[in-house]
């Protein structure tokens, strides 16, 4: 299994587990669905589209607004965990679920009229699959991202810098890396954005178990130690210096929103 593999395998493998508890935790990937789609509707189709891809669909909480956007589009739902795609509700003959990896999509060349990936990019090769992205869809074609840029849970980042260091939290790249990735696929860039979006919680302990829940915490293959009680409470006591005035503790993910064209 070569080093790619082994990580695919990975973040698979991290979001089947994360299944059963997901929709629970998902409340900043719901409230980023809502930013995107306004995005998308800023940013529409020149005619109506017949086909529309969910990519990355998670538990399939997008598919509902795309289809009031799009009714008489055949959805399809994609995602590379079954557990994930196992949960995704059909009530209707217009969608199809698929179980395939971003970076090797099973569609022909210009087979979808628009394109929807909201919070899944950032766990691929960027390059990979947005140029994957870009062969699948038709010319004059859509594609609405959302992704997560290289501040997202900085205050769990620079907590962790009182207990060791290691490198605990994931790094993600840089606006301009997606601007370029998705210029050298073929993409005009229609517009982007960078938000700020707030996971709010008691404690830490409450933080945890969000990231948890949506599994990013096991995407990692650094093998790691748990924490012991001191280094716990040393975490605890760094990350309080990021408590807010209403007496919340934040953990904030950097999100950036794309509205993407081919040519």
């Amino acid at each position: 299994m070569t080093e790619r593999e082994s990580h695919r395998r990975v973040v698979r493998d991290a979001f089947d587990r994360a299944a059963p508890g997901y929709d629970a935790a998902a409340s900043v990937q719901r409230e980023v669905c809502t930013r995107l789609l306004t995005l998308a509707d800023a940013h529409p189709p020149a005619s109506p589209a017949l086909r529309v891809l969910d990519a990355g669909c998670g538990t399939g909480f997008a598919l509902t607004l795309l289809g009031r956007r799009h009714p008489a589009a055949l959805r399809i739902a994609l995602d590379f965990a079954p557990s994930m795609l196992a949960r995704v509700p059909f009530a209707e003959p217009s969608a199809l679920r698929v179980c395939a990896d971003l970076e090797e999509l099973p569609f022909p060349a210009g087979a979808i009229d628009v394109l929807w990936s909201s919070l899944s990019l950032q766990w691929c090769d960027a390059d990979r699959a947005l140029r994957e992205f870009a062969r699948v869809l038709t010319p004059g074609g859509k594609a609405w991202i959302a992704t997560l840029a290289p501040r997202t849970l900085y205050e769990l980042r620079e907590a962790f810098v009182a207990v060791d260091d290691d490198e605990h939290v994931l790094r993600f790249l840089q606006p301009q890396d997606w601007l370029d990735a998705a210029r050298e696929a073929g993409f005009r860039v229609e517009y982007h954005s960078r938000e700020a979006i707030p996971v709010l919680a008691p404690n830490l302990r409450g933080i945890v178990r969000h990231i948890k829940g949506i599994g990013a915490n096991r995407i990692d293959t650094r093998a790691r130690r748990a924490l012991t009680r001191a280094q716990w409470r040393t975490l605890e006591a760094a990350y309080e210096g990021h408590r807010r005035p209403d007496g919340m503790l934040p953990a904030t993910y950097d999100v950036l929103l794309f509205a993407l064209a081919r040519p």
